[in-house]
């Protein structure tokens, strides 16, 4: 375990959770000039980009257990790291989440009930969609989410540009998600949130754990197949790729 690693890794998801969850919590209703679902999707997108600039030397600006997990079974991140890397993410997630909640309670009106940017499926889908379009629609948004991922780090990309093809995939995966599941792709971003709500958003968070995890490995796993070249690690650390 790198501690320097692990620590990018916590600041880098706190300010994806912070940024992206209090832009919904915060700016999308606001009176008059509220952001709405496409503000909040744009703030998402450009969390990843700034921060993927700002640590994805040091780390490899993961952010994600999903896309860890599936850089991993994409053979693109070493296996014996994925832990500390996860535990990293779900410190940064939950104190992002603590601290929003500390500011944003303190408006007049504050109201935990309207979801705090928790997921859910059911009745706690922004648009009422079922458990089973929920969970594919989580699986298919991340899997083609790491799939740009892998394709955008890999080797022979055009160099400098990953963080912008990954932030604009992440704006667009939020914008097809927001209405369904208030779009998660990343159990950790989701835990911040439920973990203060509570109740039906922990009784939910399952899923968010688990749709995304299948979907980031088959995601990793499909470039994986698709291009078979050996390429660099997403790992912090720059190595040149094979040839």
């Amino acid at each position: 375990m790198d501690i320097r690693k692990c620590a990018a890794e916590a600041i880098g998801t706190f300010w994806l959770t912070f940024g992206g969850c209090g832009s919904a919590v915060v700016a999308a209703a606001f009176p008059e000039v509220g952001i709405g679902f496409t503000g909040v999707a744009l703030a998402f997108g450009l969390t990843v980009v700034t921060m993927a600039y700002a640590i994805g030397h040091i780390s490899g600006c993961h952010l994600n257990p999903a896309v860890t997990i599936g850089l991993a079974a994409g053979r693109r991140f070493p296996t014996r790291d994925v832990g500390s890397y996860i535990v990293a993410q779900l410190v940064g997630a939950i104190v992002a989440a603590g601290l929003l909640y500390v500011i944003a309670s303190g408006a007049p009106g504050f109201d935990l009930a309207k979801g705090f940017a928790a997921n859910g499926y059911g009745e706690h889908s922004p648009g009422r969609y079922s458990l089973v379009a929920c969970f594919l629609a989580e699986v298919v948004l991340t899997l083609l989410f790491l799939f740009v991922i892998m394709g955008a780090t890999h080797g022979k990309a055009p160099v400098g540009f990953a963080p912008l093809a990954i932030g604009l995939c992440l704006t667009l995966v939020h914008l097809v998600g927001i209405p369904i599941t208030n779009l998660s792709v990343n159990p950790a971003r989701s835990t911040g949130p439920a973990l203060i709500v509570g109740g039906w958003a922990v009784a939910q968070l399952w899923l968010f754990w688990v749709a995304p995890i299948i979907g980031g490995a088959l995601g990793g796993i499909l470039y994986r197949w698709l291009s078979e070249e050996p390429a660099a690690q997403v790992t912090g650390v720059p190595t040149a790729a094979a040839h």
